[in-house]
Parts: C-alpha cells; sequence; structure tokens
C-alpha cells in the first residue's frame, strides 16, 4: 500500500509499516490544500487533529481503504461517509489512556494542593503558608464518567491515594475483574453528578455528548464538586463553567482541552472567559497535552502498525 503519514508521528510508525512491504511518504509540512492535492494517490492516510477528514476530503481519496487516527478523538472523521466509501478507520486510544490519566491526576492534586500559589509564593520571596494550606485527595469520591479506555487508566492511577472511585458508561457493563487495586462501584450519571467530590469525564465528542457540561448538569453537581475533562474540548460550554466557579457552585475545574484551540481566532468573549479561568485560584488549565507524553508517541505508533497490519 501507499500511505500518508499527514502529522509529526514517531519513528516506529514509519519504519514500522515500512517493513511490512508499504510504500510510506512522512509529510507533516503539508499544508491542508497540498494534502488535498495528492491524497487521491494513497490507499491510507494516517492523521492527527490538525487534519480533519470530512466528507470533502474523504471524496478526494477516491483510492483510501483506511484513515489512521494518532491518538483516540474521531469527532474529526466523518464516520458515516467512511463507513459508506468501504474505508476502515483504525484509532489508537490504547496509545494515550495512561498519559491523559496522569496529566488528570496531576491537575487534580496541582490543584488541591495550590501547587501554582507556593511557587509564586517562593519566588517573590513570600511565604503565606496558611494561604497556601492545601487539602488532601483520600477519603474523596471520585467519579469517571466515560469508562472505555482512558477511564480504566484513572482508576488505576487513583487507586494508591485511598479514594472511593464511581464510574457511569452509558455503553459498556463495567466488570469487577477490571484490573485496579481500588474497588469501583458502577453507578448511574445522575449519582455521580450529584454527590461526587470530584468528577472526570472521559467521553468523546458526539451530538449526544456536544455541551453536555452546561448551567442544567452544573445546577445539579454537587456543590464545592471538581470537574476534570481531558476529552474533548466540545463537551463543554465554557461560559457556564466559569458562571459555576464564579459562584462558588464549583469548587475548582482542570481542563486541559477547550471548544476553541485556536487563540489566534478567540473573539472578545472567548478571551475575556480564558482570561478570568486563568488568573482564578481554583482553576488549572493546560493546552491539550494529556495525552502528549514522549512514552504515548512512541505508544501511538506502535499501536497503529499492529492494527493496520493486522486488519488491512
Amino acid at each position: 500500500m501507499k500511505v500518508l503519514i499527514t502529522d509529526n508521528c514517531h519513528e516506529d510508525l514509519v519504519i514500522g509499516l515500512s517493513s511490512h512491504g508499504n510504500e510510506v511518504d512522512y509529510l507533516p509540512h503539508l499544508s491542508l490544500d497540498e494534502i488535498d492535492a495528492i491524497i487521491a494517490a494513497y490507499d491510507g492516510i494516517i492523521i492527527n487533529t490538525r487534519v480533519k477528514m470530512d466528507k470533502a476530503r474523504i471524496d478526494l481519496g477516491q483510492c483510501l481503504s483506511f484513515i489512521g487516527r494518532m491518538g483516540s478523538g474521531l469527532d474529526i472523521i466523518d464516520l458515516p461517509h467512511a463507513a459508506l466509501k468501504g474505508i476502515k478507520v483504525i484509532s489508537s486510544p490504547e496509545g494515550n489512556a495512561q498519559a491523559v490519566a496522569e496529566h488528570s491526576l496531576a491537575m487534580l492534586l496541582t490543584l488541591l494542593n495550590k501547587l501554582p500559589l507556593g511557587e509564586s509564593q517562593v519566588k517573590n520571596f513570600e511565604w503565606d503558608r496558611e494561604g497556601a494550606r492545601g487539602r488532601e485527595l483520600s477519603g474523596k469520591t471520585i467519579g469517571i464518567i466515560g469508562y472505555g479506555h482512558t477511564g480504566p487508566a484513572l482508576a488505576q492511577v487513583l487507586s494508591g491515594f485511598r479514594v472511593n472511585i464511581k464510574v457511569y458508561d452509558k455503553y459498556k457493563e463495567i466488570s469487577d475483574s477490571v484490573n485496579c487495586a481500588a474497588t469501583i462501584v458502577q453507578s448511574t450519571f445522575e449519582d455521580i453528578i450529584a454527590h461526587c467530590d470530584v468528577i472526570s469525564f472521559n467521553i468523546p465528542l458526539t451530538d449526544e455528548t456536544a455541551l453536555l457540561i452546561d448551567e442544567s448538569l452544573l445546577r445539579r453537581i454537587k456543590p464545592g464538586a471538581i470537574l476534570i475533562n481531558a476529552s474533548r474540548g466540545g463537551i463543554v460550554k465554557l461560559d457556564d463553567v466559569w458562571n459555576a466557579i464564579e459562584d462558588g457552585r464549583l469548587g475548582g475545574c482542570c481542563l486541559d482541552v477547550f471548544p476553541n484551540e485556536k487563540p489566534q481566532t478567540y473573539n472578545s468573549k472567548e478571551a475575556e472567559v480564558i482570561n478570568k479561568m486563568a488568573k482564578h485560584p481554583a482553576v488549572i488549565l493546560t493546552p491539550h497535552v494529556a495525552g502528549w507524553t514522549i512514552e504515548s508517541k512512541q505508544k501511538i505508533a506502535q499501536i497503529l502498525v499492529d492494527k493496520i497490519v493486522s486488519n488491512i
């Protein structure tokens, strides 16, 4: 097969596919227009978040037999149209699940322990220990909404903190045999929203989940709860989250993903909300890097090679 890789990847992806007799063009610096101009020549294309495989681009790929996705989010691919054209979609959510889980935990511990404030104090030669007093994670009840790949990984990294873990997944029965040192209790969506101290959303962006975290949900959430979202920015109505932070309904939030992740395109309202959140001590923000580790880059490459070789 002739395969086009459109984004930066670990060398194992190129080497692995080539070693199985494929002709691989690694061209991460191509513009979208340049990709559109040559995609018809390829049997497969491998993308990251930059390249959206919408109906128009899929139609340009007249010879495509597969679309490979580095990572997990499939909202950038027109799945029904790909299926209609007989094109297989191969993703690699297993590759960065651990990275996202560890990053989510890191954001949560940073928030609970007021690390940005403490660091700022020391750098400014201040020593307000009482002002920097944090909270312990131990004893808290953690709700995990979505239990595909990242959910179990998050439960595992939390298991040493003596927390209570409740899990909800609309499409999956949670097995007692899940490899986790903590006790996992399968719960309902509403129970998690109403009773958990920390709620992590680990769900894809679909028509069903778009803007799920809105004013209605936030009014049902346990007062003072902390919200974590390292899945997809489109599941959050950011204005509503900010309002809940500002009026104290939310005890904090940790966000790695946002509805708009191109700051140069922010309108005045978007910029205002981000600026306010960035200055608030109960908010931790990172630039969509939760799954972006040295290790996950290699894991994703290896998983894609195995899946493509096995399925195409």
